[in-house]
């Protein structure tokens, strides 16, 4: 039999999607879980009519740049929202969910060799995306500050990973810190990738800065996005990507080849419903996110430490003195406690002394129990 390509040997699976996938297993076998490892968060939010869609459009093809309409919306919520211009017709290309945006931009930018910058915790599928484009992630611990990354540059490295909302410990990233590294990037010609997926989920007193909102023109900024994260429908894989015309010409070849387009009957459901789903979904992220805020104090109350963080619907929680790794520590939380978290090794080497703990669908009495479970685990196996 032929063997597969050597290099996906270096590539491991999603930390995360493996444990849900576990969960999934668990939950049909009839078991019940507390899950605080999903990367979504459940809002309520009523099914708008199919009929009224165009048909019969919505069974073919759109255009491979996402459906103009559509465009029009999300360059116009940048704008006003985050004071990012984009032009609908040449910046911006609608993708099948952001996770693939990210991917398109390592493709569009890295030779086989280049290096990328991604500062730990590093979401789970930041360096494996890298490797599967040939490139070499540089992991950079998550106890250095962002004016030490200019360290770790190398005359290889040709990107710079941002993740703000952050997944997982919920940091913004200040304006200082983000004038910071687009001057580093200007003057040592690397683009800045920034995820923004959890753009939309934070308190009141916090203010997202988008990376564009410093870099107009997207010289060496490319901004990626989703709309079914922050419309709390993650299921239907609705992303986008924002850059300068010129690396978007690049981007719309390799989405023309990967996909051709989004699902066209989805695009055309959230270009007729934009402002609806937004007026219902703002309110209830709003309320995860306070949600989030309760838990963090529940865990002060308990001593139980995290990262600083205030935004999205995750806590990135400390395990000591747990004398197990965050994977041990995870697989016996799941298969005896019946919680299911992410073990923090999938975001980085630095931070196998932590779990991501997800309060976006259970209840708080649920996700309460979760916590207790969790300091239960950690005082049984302190060393």
């Amino acid at each position: 039999m032929p063997k597969h390509a050597e290099y996906l040997d270096d590539v491991s699976q999603a930390m995360s999607i493996k444990y849900n996938n576990l969960v999934y297993e668990m939950k049909a076998a009839g078991e019940d879980i507390i899950v605080l490892s999903l990367g979504e968060a459940f809002f309520d939010i009523p099914l708008y009519p199919f009929d009224e869609l165009p048909f019969p459009a919505l069974y073919h093809y759109s255009h491979s740049r996402g459906i103009p309409g559509l465009r029009e919306k999300l360059a116009a919520y940048y704008r006003t929202q985050y004071g990012v211009p984009v032009d609908p017709a040449r910046e911006i290309i609608i993708t099948a969910g952001s996770k693939i945006a990210i991917h398109m931009a390592f493709m569009a930018v890295l030779n086989p060799g280049d290096e990328v910058l991604i500062h730990e915790p590093a979401w789970v599928s930041y360096p494996e995306q890298v490797r599967l484009c040939h490139g070499v992630p540089v992991l950079v611990p998550y106890s250095a500050s962002i004016y030490e990354l200019e360290r770790y540059v190398t005359p290889r490295t040709r990107a710079i990973v941002l993740n703000y909302p952050h997944n997982p410990r919920g940091r913004t990233l200040p304006a200082d810190e983000l004038c910071f590294l687009h001057e580093l990037a200007r003057r040592r010609d690397l683009y800045l990738i920034s995820d923004e997926a959890y753009s939309d989920f934070l308190l009141e007193s916090d203010d997202f800065i988008s990376c564009g909102r410093f870099d107009p023109d997207k010289e060496h900024s490319i901004v990626c996005n989703s709309m079914s994260k922050n419309y709390g429908i993650s299921g239907w894989r609705i992303g986008y990507v924002i850059t300068n015309e010129a690396l978007t010409a690049q981007l719309l070849k390799i989405n023309q080849h990967l996909v051709t387009c989004p699902a066209t009957i989805l695009q055309l459901y959230l270009e007729r419903h934009f402002d609806d789903i937004l007026a219902i979904t703002r309110p209830q992220i709003r309320a995860v996110v306070e949600k989030r805020q309760r838990v963090a104090e529940y865990l002060d109350s308990l001593g139980l430490r995290y990262l600083p963080g205030s935004a999205t619907f995750y806590l990135f929680v400390s395990i000591e003195p747990s004398r197990l790794s965050s994977d041990e520590f995870c697989t016996t939380l799941l298969r005896e406690y019946k919680v299911s978290t992410v073990p923090g090794v999938g975001y980085g080497r630095s931070c196998d002394r932590f779990i991501r703990v997800s309060i976006g669908t259970e209840s708080m009495e649920r996700t309460l129990c979760g916590i207790d479970r969790i300091q239960a685990l950690i005082r049984r196996t302190a060393g």
